[in-house]
């Protein structure tokens, strides 16, 4: 029996959370997320939240500093609606019970992080994810409307007479059960694990972008996928996020004979935009055939260990002292800033399909993101999608009527009977050739690779044989690949987090132009 709301959200990040807050009193709200609602990429945010909250601080100044990040591709509209409705909503976050950090005065301890040009940074030690993720939790589970389906992997959109009006997930025996609601948002996060390295928890793999791929709907930027540059690397370890705020109070890279060198490579030194500083630890590592290390042992030990907990704590399982070592760094793929192309109201190209967060792409981050605007851009968006989706709820009679064409949940399905790469093999091949150094002939390699395997999906989509949980995860991560590497090859110069090494100018001329699925824009 399929379960049935007035407004279906997949997923539960900041995006998910904040949409359902705002769909209260307006309806029943069935929110599906794919493990805990805790596991997103959400709660592994660390630095901060931006907003121009502070003194010498404004909404221009910050919109200036997005601009600038997103290297001549940003949506100017996407950007002032971030900044613009960012500080109200940082504000509710406080009056909900947000436990930011704060200064002597009681006011909000403001960080500074790579190209910002002010203090506007909000964070909850280097927990700042997971601090909003529980307010917002704790606002959304209590109201009476609202239900929470954990362990609900989404797999395919339900579109009918072009309509969005529900989704399809697999149940732990394998079956395929229906949920379904005249309105539907996506928030289903990001995509890192479609790279061998990434920051990314094992849920971010793409799904939004895939089913909504797979739906006839719009995605756009692509091509733009940001390497954080100090990622833990000691092998036998798990990579683990070393906050850009590190940096921001104090931390440097060194090179492999102790010396500093981003000066080097950027007049903005160990702050400027991650995709130089990322790009600038390779090479400073190529050109010294050595490791890079970032550094706080000129800081007092004592207020990195209680600035930093978890990152000093992820340290310390490796054998390293934050505050007195030198911790070896190195890029990891970490933020997708295309997906599913939408208004900035969330709605996409499909009627009854909105998008939010990093699922989603209004252009507001442009070619590179700057730090810290991922979460206010999950409760910005997240809140006026859930406002376009409340005030839509006049729907045309019928369109949650009687399953479409397609598999029927819970019906039998043969088993795939084609040879497609794992889900390793599609990461390792997307690391070495569509990662953060590109070159044409690597990428036309990978997309080959990448268009057979993608035709086995098509065929195995249409053939119902996708059967579990690990079938459907490679399906997305080889889906997302060859969207990723066929606008990477399409886009012939460098600009923001896209580098070509056959193209490595910046070339306004023939690109300040945005690639919506293989198709650039006039």
């Amino acid at each position: 029996m399929d379960l049935r709301a007035d407004f279906l959200i997949i997923g539960s990040g900041i995006a998910a959370l904040r949409a359902a807050a705002e769909l209260a009193g307006a309806g029943d709200v069935l929110i599906l997320t794919k493990a805990e609602p805790s596991e997103g990429n959400t709660g592994y945010a660390q630095g901060g939240i931006a907003a121009a909250v502070g003194a010498g601080d404004s909404p221009d100044l910050h919109g200036a500093d997005t601009i600038a990040a997103g290297d001549g591709l940003c949506d100017e509209r996407a950007v002032a609606a971030l900044v613009e409705d960012g500080p109200r909503y940082v504000r509710e976050l406080i009056e909900w019970g947000a436990r930011f950090d704060r200064g002597a005065d009681g006011q909000p301890a403001l960080a500074i992080e790579g190209a910002h040009s002010a203090r506007r940074v909000l964070h909850a030690r280097d927990a700042t994810g997971r601090e909003i993720g529980r307010v917002l939790w704790e606002r959304v589970s209590v109201l009476p409307r609202v239900a929470a389906h954990s362990h609900a992997r989404v797999v395919e959109l339900i579109v009918e007479g072009e309509r969005a009006v529900g989704a399809r997930f697999l149940q732990d025996d394998g079956s395929l059960q229906s949920a379904r609601a005249p309105s539907v948002l996506l928030a289903t996060g990001g995509a890192g694990q479609v790279f061998r390295e990434t920051t990314n928890p094992a849920v971010a793999t793409g799904d939004g972008v895939a089913m909504a791929y797979a739906a006839g709907a719009r995605v756009a930027d692509l091509e733009f996928v940001q390497f954080h540059p100090t990622v833990l690397h000691v092998p036998g370890h798990p990579r683990f996020l070393l906050s850009e705020a590190l940096r921001g109070e104090g931390a440097r890279l060194l090179n492999s004979e102790g010396q500093p060198f981003m000066g080097r490579y950027d007049p903005a030194g160990d702050l400027a935009p991650r995709d130089r500083v990322a790009r600038a630890i390779v090479r400073e590592g190529q050109r010294l055939n050595g490791p890079v290390y970032l550094s706080l042992e000129h800081l007092d030990p004592a207020f990195v260990h209680a600035r930093f907990p978890l990152i000093s704590e992820a340290c310390r399982r490796a054998g390293l002292d934050l505050a007195r070592d030198r911790i070896p760094v190195g890029p990891a793929a970490h933020y997708v800033m295309g997906g599913v192309h939408t208004d900035l109201n969330g709605r996409t190209s499909i009627p009854g399909l909105y998008a939010a967060g990093e699922v989603a792409c209004t252009g507001v981050h442009g070619a590179n993101r700057l730090a810290s605007n991922s979460l206010l851009e999950g409760l910005v968006f997240g809140a006026r999608a859930g406002r376009a989706m409340r005030a839509a709820q006049d729907r045309p009679a019928g369109v949650a009527a009687t399953s479409g064409p397609g598999r029927e949940p819970g019906a039998a399905r043969p088993r795939s009977t084609g040879t497609s790469p794992t889900a390793a093999e599609v990461q390792d091949l997307m690391w070495r050739h569509v990662g953060l150094f590109r070159d044409g002939a690597g990428l036309a390699a990978a997309l080959e690779r990448l268009e057979v395997a993608w035709q086995q999906v098509e065929s195995d989509l249409r053939a119902g044989a996708l059967r579990d949980a690990d079938a459907w995860r490679c399906a997305s991560l080889v889906t997302v690949g060859r969207l990723i590497a066929r606008a990477a090859l399409r886009r012939e110069e460098s600009r923001g987090a896209h580098y070509r090494a056959d193209y490595p100018q910046r070339d306004d001329v023939h690109w300040k132009r945005r690639i919506f699925d293989g198709e650039v824009s006039p």
